[in-house]
């Protein structure tokens, strides 16, 4: 990843809005260009924050009556000399996919996951099949489902996309963006003189009634390269992984960041990234959960040598007694496979220890332990099984 930096890839040409506009003037801008995020000003002109176009999207606020600075986000900075490997990390932990690029202490332009992957594709990383970082048995939904048994589905997975099935042939696909493009943002432009029950409840919508035709897909032997070239002429920024007319995996524009990230890793060793969306992780907590994953790799050590666990940490708003509802979402990337785990609850500690031992026990009864012995045994105690 030395050959290409963010200075070779990042953009100049980005529109700028006031954090005291109201939230409609970014609907405006977003609508006249292409770029998918406004850089924030505040009186003075300096750079003050990022508003994306997912963000005006996934909001239910007035645009009239809102302003911009309710909605945006502070960024993290990053230099035209820095790495693709740094931007991508940059971009996991801030749970931003696109980052202000500053010369000489002055912001210049923004570089997005999209340029990422795009400069990190196009070397020699680019000719690695598809098969080497996707989800593996990924989630998906049958077409006569209900939308809420999708957004549910999304919700508990802390996924965006989901592929639709139909005797057991992939055969479309839900993104959050569908669903909020359209069904939920033409209800609400919806004037009070409609009549109203002529239409569906929302809830009961089926899956294959909102499902995004035809289905563009990859199989597993697919290069990187190929597969990003898809994904930007299409459009899109997610492919089902395709076998035997059989749906294996599923490759988006995260899992091909999180690899990117730990490129330039020196050593080879376990590492922890965070993901943090709408709640504060206090010093202590990271260090819990430092904790509890370090005694986690020196059980496995042995078997996978390295890896990097992606921990996803958001709340939904809801508290109890102070206490944050919180979904954690952990993902470990090693050289023999990729393991994935969730959990919800309250409290950032005990929702992420749930989800640790969710995860332990995937690993354990994996194909890749399967012949192992120690941890055969390790996963029969964990599931109750009488030992003697």
């Amino acid at each position: 990843m030395a050959t290409i930096s963010v200075g070779d890839i990042f953009s100049k040409k980005f529109s700028t809005v006031n954090e005291n506009d109201p939230l409609s003037r970014s609907i405006e801008l977003f609508k006249k260009g292409t770029n998918p995020v406004l850089a924030v000003m505040d009186e003075e002109g300096k750079f003050t924050g990022v508003i994306a176009r997912r963000m005006v999207n996934r909001s239910r606020l007035d645009p009239a009556s809102t302003k911009v600075r309710s909605l945006m986000k502070p960024a993290p900075r990053i230099e035209p000399e820095d790495s693709l490997s740094k931007a991508a990390t940059l971009m996991i932990q801030s749970n931003l996919r696109q980052l202000p690029v500053y010369e000489n202490k002055k912001f210049a332009g923004f570089v997005t996951d999209e340029s990422v992957i795009h400069g990190a594709v196009i070397q020699e990383w680019g000719n690695t099949k598809i098969r080497e970082i996707m989800t593996k048995a990924p989630q998906f939904i049958e077409g006569h489902r209900s939308m809420g048994a999708v957004l549910s589905l999304l919700r508990e997975q802390d996924i965006s996309h989901v592929p639709v099935v139909e005797e057991g042939k992939p055969v479309g696909m839900i993104s959050l963006h569908d669903i909020i493009e359209q069904i939920y943002q033409p209800r609400q432009r919806q004037t009070v003189g409609e009549i109203i029950g002529e239409k569906k409840p929302i809830l009961n919508v089926s899956a294959r009634g909102i499902m995004t035709t035809p289905l563009i897909t990859v199989t597993p032997d697919t290069t990187l390269r190929e597969a990003e070239k898809k994904m930007h002429d299409r459009k899109i920024s997610c492919l089902p992984v395709i076998e035997k007319e059989k749906l294996i995996g599923i490759v988006t524009k995260l899992d091909f960041l999180e690899p990117i990230s730990q490129l330039e890793v020196a050593e080879r060793k376990f590492t922890v990234q965070f993901g943090i969306k709408d709640i504060e992780v206090n010093p202590d907590e990271q260090n819990f959960m430092m904790q509890e994953f370090d005694s986690f790799t020196r059980k496995y050590s042995d078997v996978f040598r390295s890896g990097t666990l992606f921990t996803y940490i958001k709340t939904h708003g809801t508290n109890h007694k102070g206490i944050p509802l919180v979904h954690c979402r952990l993902q470990l990337r090693t050289a023999k496979g990729t393991f994935i785990s969730s959990s919800e609850g309250w409290g950032i500690e005990p929702t992420f220890r749930v989800a640790l031992d969710r995860l332990d026990r995937r690993i354990l009864r994996s194909k890749e332990l399967q012949h192992e012995p120690r941890y055969a045994r390790d996963y029969l105690r964990k599931i109750g099984f009488p030992q003697g």
